[in-house]
């Protein structure tokens, strides 16, 4: 059990012991999957992209073989009745054994040669889309799209069956265990009613005041770079167990002792690269804040992608957008860009931070406009999943739901359905828990800051610690041991509320007092 805490009390039997060295080891493949994707997006040739595959394939193989291998069904049996008869395991190691069956259920549903196609055509597919999305071409990455769904469809249906679920139900269970299509409706339907009323209103109080001065570049990527290595250090990103980077698309990823943060850089515009940057330090400060003692075990993982998405979110919408921090920075901003005038004023930065302007590209967006484009690709993808829309007919469905949802027409596949990474990587049911993932920040922001009155004055004054504290200590140490809703009850009183966004948008967009 070297690297995991010992259990208080308990003394695991064989099988557990011999489950956590099988995880341990399959958890550092997948490490190294991980290194090999960062690789990838920053710094592999283009020629590389069919040994990668390859690569990539064999890991994935490997690690699946390692899962699915004839004995793991009788340890994991032999584990539970060992905790059953001796109550030999503690709270953690009761987890741990939890979240290694629910893994084990997950890959056992596929065969290894679904696997190694599902990973062979994601690569090809993604290699494709990189060109596909500079040509703005969507009909040259077309034919592996659809081979990438036809494959994602064939493991969604297995995995249904193995776990007694809707095709879309298994995708999303992977990623966020528990959540159903069902619970995503019930709160995405109201929301997009909401933001229907809320924009128009939101708009007409901007055209109201005065027009907020543009701060004019160019910006020299250096700078930008410097300044933000400075702003995450600020907020407690460690170097000597990170960097950041260049990609096409910002992602933070990794392991929680080498977290690669990558971001995109336009000479004519920081703020969209800035705040790329602070999002995904969010993100590596949960991965940086997991459970040391259970690093390599399931428990010691991030317990599903929308509480991950709620800690970027936290940092950059709750925080970075806030008016203390808005404040904090202009100096630094005027210092950095040797910029001087009205336009570099706090007041002028921080309605430039906080404006609201529908657009097409979901990176870019608002925090306003931002959850339409994610209702909008999980309306897509649950039909694309359920053969209802067929990949020919992307491109027009997307234009229509842009439309009905924000009132814009793509130009162009590039700022249409090419923008995104995701279903050409074969991330799919991903989409949703973005949105999940802020109405979970702003929830965890408000009990953060009723319940530390520190909290905001720190962020006023560039002290992070006790932001950070308060997240460690009931988000990031609580790794895989509870279930999302028990997290938040723990947290916050209460399970997930979409009146805590609703709220904290009228506040920050509208002026309404806090209630």
């Amino acid at each position: 059990m070297t690297g995991v805490r010992p259990a208080a009390g308990a003394v695991p039997g064989p099988a557990y012991r011999t489950l956590e060295r099988r995880f341990r080891r399959l958890l550092a493949l997948r490490d190294a999957e991980a290194m090999l994707h960062w690789d990838l997006a920053t710094m592999m040739p283009r020629g590389g992209s069919e040994s990668r595959s390859e690569q990539l394939a064999a890991l994935k193989t490997v690690r699946h073989g390692m899962l699915t291998a004839p004995d793991m069904a009788d340890l994991l049996a032999a584990a539970e009745a060992e905790r059953e008869a001796e109550s030999s395991l503690d709270d953690w190691q009761t987890a741990n054994l939890r979240e290694m069956r629910r893994t084990w259920t997950h890959a056992t549903a596929l065969s290894e040669s679904q696997v190694e196609a599902l990973s062979r055509a994601v690569s090809a597919c993604e290699a494709a889309w990189r060109s596909a999305r500079a040509d703005s071409d969507f009909a040259a990455v077309r034919p592996k799209l659809a081979a990438v769904l036809g494959l994602v469809r064939e493991c969604a249906e297995a995995k249904g069956e193995r776990l007694g679920l809707a095709p879309y139900d298994a995708l999303l269970d992977e990623y966020e265990p528990d959540v159903r299509a069902a619970e995503i409706d019930r709160l995405f339907e109201p929301l997009a009613a909401f933001l229907k009323g809320f924009l128009p209103r939101v708009l007409d109080r901007q055209a109201a005041e005065p027009p907020v001065l543009p701060i004019e570049g160019p910006f020299p990527v250096e700078t930008q770079q410097a300044l933000a290595l400075r702003l995450m250090r600020m907020l407690g990103f460690d170097f000597d167990h990170g960097r950041l980077d260049v990609s096409l698309h910002p992602f933070c990823g990794g392991t929680p002792d080498d977290v690669r943060i990558t971001t995109r850089y336009d000479e004519n515009d920081f703020a969209s690269a800035l705040m790329g940057v602070l999002h995904e330090t969010g993100h590596a400060l949960y991965e940086r804040g997991l459970p040391r003692d259970w690093r390599g075990q399931p428990v010691g993982e991030p317990r599903g992608i929308a509480l991950h998405e709620s800690q970027s979110l936290l940092i950059e919408m709750q925080v970075c957008r806030s008016r203390p921090f808005l404040a904090l920075i202009t100096p630094m901003l005027r210092e950095a860009f040797g910029g001087d005038g009205p336009a570099w004023e706090p007041e002028n930065v921080r309605r430039l931070y906080t404006r609201v302007a529908p657009g097409f590209i979901r990176v870019d967006a608002d925090e306003v406009t931002y959850p339409a484009h994610v209702i909008l690709r999980y309306r897509l993808e649950t039909a694309m999943i359920a053969g209802e829309l067929d990949v020919s007919h992307l491109p027009d469905a997307w234009t229509a739901g842009m439309e009905e949802l924000l009132g814009l027409t793509p130009p162009d596949d590039r700022r249409g359905c090419l923008q995104d990474i995701h279903w050409y990587d074969g991330a799919w049911a991903y989409f949703p828990t973005y949105t999940l993932g802020a109405m979970i920040a702003a929830q965890l922001f408000q009990s953060a800051t009723a319940a530390s009155p520190d909290i905001p004055a720190g962020i006023a004054r560039g002290d992070f610690v006790p932001l950070l504290a308060w997240l460690r200590a009931h988000v990031h140490e609580k790794g895989s041991r509870l279930s999302p809703r028990e997290l938040l009850v723990a947290a916050t009183g209460s399970p997930l509320d979409p009146r805590y966004f609703e709220r904290h948008l009228e506040r920050r967009y509208l002026g309404v007092a806090a209630s």
